[in-house]
């Protein structure tokens, strides 16, 4: 395992023991458990997209193991004057431990990938945000424990995290539903069921998630996309449906009043702000992860 671009790159072992790597370093934080496990490490942190949670968790997480993170945005390098992103990727190799990049293209990340000869982390394409679902799976697993019945319900846009939630609750053995409308949903087959029924993903659930309705790069028909995603809004009677116990999960940023209500989003059965913090431990348990196998 050099890189982490879908999360596919992970076993099912692998993946399990991140998340219990990911849930010692909360616990051990205020002991400063893991530092120095990158000491002389330098990791490049490219931003080419707004970033709050991805790049300050990643800045955090490196600085807070020893490494040194050097943050840099798309249009602070050579890429705008032409250089290519693989060129980018070698001169970077000879620079840097390790590098994670936040793209509007993901094959523009399997091009640095495979150019670099250090690690690459997708801190978040089109397609995928494995990152996010990495630190999802911990939440889950803080809420639920070690049990192997989970169902998890996606309701709303069929983008990045539907897919990266598909791919890697499949790898933990977690029974992904994902309800969107014609037009809007994953490829078939990734989740464990594909439908357009909220109501049918969201049945036995243990958590229900959902996203923005509207991400970056889709405001040009914004409008027409919240007509079509109205009928999946995650509010009381959405989460009710799913049982008393069920969670609300949200990846954030959010708009209350559109894909989630300011009731659920702000109560009691709300794990969003738990998701948000464990975007910092789950970075923390990748990169030891990906430093142990790169040597």
């Amino acid at each position: 395992m050099k890189d982490f671009l879908t999360g596919e790159e992970l076993s099912a072992a692998q993946l399990d023991a991140v998340i219990d790597r990911a849930l010692e370093l909360k616990d051990g934080r205020e002991e400063a458990e893991g530092a120095g496990k990158l000491a002389g490490r330098t990791v490049a942190l490219i931003f080419e997209k707004p970033s709050t949670r991805t790049r300050i968790s990643l800045e955090v997480a490196v600085a807070e193991l020893g490494g040194i993170p050097v943050l840099l945005r798309g249009d602070e390098m050579q890429l705008t004057r032409g250089e290519s992103i693989a060129d980018t990727g070698r001169v970077l190799s000879r620079y840097v431990h390790a590098i994670a990049i936040r793209s509007g293209s993901d094959e523009l990340v399997r091009e640095l990938a495979g150019a670099a000869s250090v690690p690459v982390v997708n801190a978040l394409t089109p397609e995928h945000h494995p990152c996010q679902a990495l630190a999802d799976l911990m939440t889950l697993r803080e809420r639920f424990g070690d049990r192997d019945d989970l169902r998890l319900a996606y309701v709303g846009d069929g983008n990045n995290v539907a897919r990266s939630l598909a791919i890697l609750g499949r790898t933990a053995g977690i029974e992904v539903a994902i309800a969107s409308p014609q037009g809007y949903a994953i490829e078939p087959g990734l989740a464990a069921l594909d439908t357009t029924d909220p109501l049918q993903a969201v049945s036995g659930a243990d958590a229900v998630y959902t996203d923005v309705w509207v991400s970056m790069g889709d405001e040009a028909g914004a409008d027409r996309r919240r007509e079509a995603l109205a009928p999946y809004q995650l509010n009381a009677a959405l989460l009710d449906a799913a049982g008393d116990d069920a969670i609300a999960m949200h990846c954030l940023p959010a708009h209350p009043g559109e894909e989630i209500t300011e009731d659920v989003l702000y109560g009691d059965r709300s794990a969003v702000w738990d998701q948000a913090e464990n975007r910092l431990h789950a970075h923390k348990a990748l990169l030891e992860r990906l430093f142990d196998a790169g040597g």
